[in-house]
């Protein structure tokens, strides 16, 4: 439960499936303090095991910890308004998907189509294990991909702020007032039968 939040308060499933899809939520608050020793590690471990086409594994996390050399490039990244509350997060990622395929070398269709399964399996297991992994698309794409060294044949898809929770003090009013668990459309909105 992240800063004491009940997430039943505001989320509720239609059907019947594993808590944990819906206990999952992106909070911006943290405390600052650094992941315990591994567990940065297990994050990225179940993020390696996401399904991919043709077993290709496209994605990249390449990470900086706030106690590295490599913080503050990661850091000057952000917009300001995620430097605001990222400033307590202790590991920041940047990730990427090769959209060009290492088996034939032509693109690769499914390349952000993985890289997502693999974030996805990176946030659950964040969740599962009660640490805070916010993704963000508010940073600089095209100096990301220098400051990450990034290949031609990869395509940089988001950052990723890992923390320990921490309480909602660290926050600014606005962000306070944003840090519930948001909502879900309803499936019949999602899925259709046969069309749009």
């Amino acid at each position: 439960m992240l800063h004491g939040i009940d997430v039943s308060g505001y989320r509720q499933a239609e059907h019947d499936i594993e808590p944990l899809f819906v206990e999952r939520w992106s909070p911006r608050g943290m405390s600052g303090e650094p992941l315990a020793e591994g567990q940065l590690e297990q994050l990225l471990e179940a993020a390696r095991w996401a399904p991919s086409s043709y077993n290709a594994q496209p994605w990249r996390f390449i990470y900086a910890k706030r106690s590295s050399e490599h913080w503050d490039r990661f850091f000057d990244l952000l917009v300001q308004a995620n430097q605001s509350w990222c400033q307590r997060a202790d590991v920041l990622i940047v990730v990427l998907s090769r959209h060009i395929a290492e088996r034939n070398g032509q693109p690769f269709p499914s390349h952000a189509f993985d890289t997502g399964a693999a974030w996805q399996n990176l946030a659950l297991q964040g969740a599962k294990m009660g640490l805070v992994t916010h993704g963000m698309i508010g940073f600089d794409r095209a100096r990301a991909r220098s400051v990450v060294n990034a290949p031609d044949e990869y395509t940089v898809q988001a950052m990723i702020a890992v923390g320990q929770p921490g309480g909602l003090s660290e926050l600014t009013e606005s962000q306070r007032e944003r840090e519930v668990p948001s909502g879900r459309n309803p499936i019949d909105i999602i899925a259709l039968e046969g069309s749009f």
